[in-house]
């Protein structure tokens, strides 16, 4: 048997293993059918029910009131949203607060629809911090953040307090930690971090907002239409949906106090070990530092190459950083088990053990 692998990548990321379980075994004979869950039709009431279970779920575990939102499983990640969410929604002026590359992605197609407001950046310093931004007054149409930043490694801790309409990207981090999810009028993720494989994408929305829509929107584009076909205007993908299924079952199960609680456990240990080995040095404000992304980088005069030498011996895979900054990068998502932590920390230990 194979060692263990362990899997820092920022995404597609690691799953637990139950979900590859139940959903290799679906592959071969989905709810006893005798088809696969990958030649299912998506108009079966198979499949009908999971899409509902999962919609169900999902609103469950944000605490979200289902006359009041909609949950919907679309296409084409995060990247479709940033287009989607303006070609809806922005019809004067929009704020944006410019966290990473992500957000600055989604602040270059939202300037095709409208006016568009950068209310804070961190890009002075490479978007290593937060902007501080408590409050914001201003008459737009919506206010749109991204709540965590795979590549640089920060995270919003607290949200602005705002009398607009709050989006937020939090494809890295949906379900990670128990927040008031109410606070937002539109959460999109794309599921490849901590919901299911990739090719699909989760959109809580409220339903309110729909009356915001003045503009003409292409029916592939339009969340009311996706709202009034329940996800099923065009085929969806009907494995990533049923594995998404799988996973959130499991985080209703847990609970999100209690994922958050492990999470905070695994990233303290990841941050200690990078401030108190000499040979490490983090990227992120101590402030802001992210839950999911620990960045970090070699100190001054330490060979990388023989630190990436004992990392492969130990079978730890997805660490090498971004170009954007360098250095490694440890993505502890959902699933990441607190062994596979301490194996990276016994890593750098064992690092630093060298130039003693």
């Amino acid at each position: 048997m194979k060692n263990k692998v362990h899997n820092f990548s920022a995404g597609p990321s690691i799953l637990p293993n139950i979900v590859f379980e139940q959903a290799s075994a679906a592959i071969k004979d989905f709810n006893n059918s005798g088809l696969s869950i990958l030649e299912i039709s998506h108009r079966s009431k198979d499949f009908i029910e999971v899409l509902e279970e999962a919609r169900s779920i999902s609103l469950d575990i944000a605490s979200l009131n289902k006359d009041d939102y909609s949950c919907l499983f679309l296409q084409g990640g995060a990247s479709l949203q940033f287009l989607m969410v303006a070609y809806n929604f922005l019809n004067k002026k929009a704020a944006y607060i410019n966290t990473g590359s992500w957000s600055s992605l989604a602040i270059k197609e939202a300037k095709m629809f409208g006016d568009v407001s950068e209310i804070g950046s961190s890009a002075d310093k490479n978007f290593n911090y937060i902007p501080n931004l408590s409050s914001i007054n201003d008459d737009f149409d919506y206010v749109h953040i991204t709540s965590n930043n795979t590549i640089f490694g920060t995270q919003f801790h607290s949200f602005p307090e705002t009398t607009c309409p709050l989006f937020a990207d939090m494809s890295s981090d949906i379900f990670s930690r128990n927040i008031n999810f109410s606070k937002f009028d539109l959460i999109y993720a794309g599921a490849q971090k901590n919901l299911g494989p990739a090719g699909v994408t989760m959109v809580l929305i409220k339903n309110q907002l729909l009356d915001m829509v003045k503009r003409n929107v292409p029916s592939m584009l339009s969340y009311k239409v996706h709202i009034d076909k329940d996800s099923s205007y065009n085929t969806p993908p009907v494995f990533s949906i049923f594995s998404v299924l799988l996973n959130l079952r499991l985080i209703k199960s847990e609970g999100l106090e209690s994922i958050e609680k492990r999470n905070s456990e695994k990233s303290k240990l990841i941050y200690d070990e990078i401030d108190r080995n000499k040979c490490f040095v983090g990227f992120s404000d101590i402030n802001d530092r992210s839950h999911m992304n620990a960045t970090f980088n070699l100190a001054d005069g330490y060979d990388v190459e023989i630190f990436k030498s004992i990392c492969s011996d130990n079978n730890i895979s997805g660490i090498n950083g971004h170009r954007s900054v360098g250095g490694f990068r440890a993505s502890i998502y959902n699933a990441l088990g607190i062994d596979s932590v301490i194996t990276l920390i016994n890593c750098m230990k064992e690092f630093e053990s060298n130039y003693n």
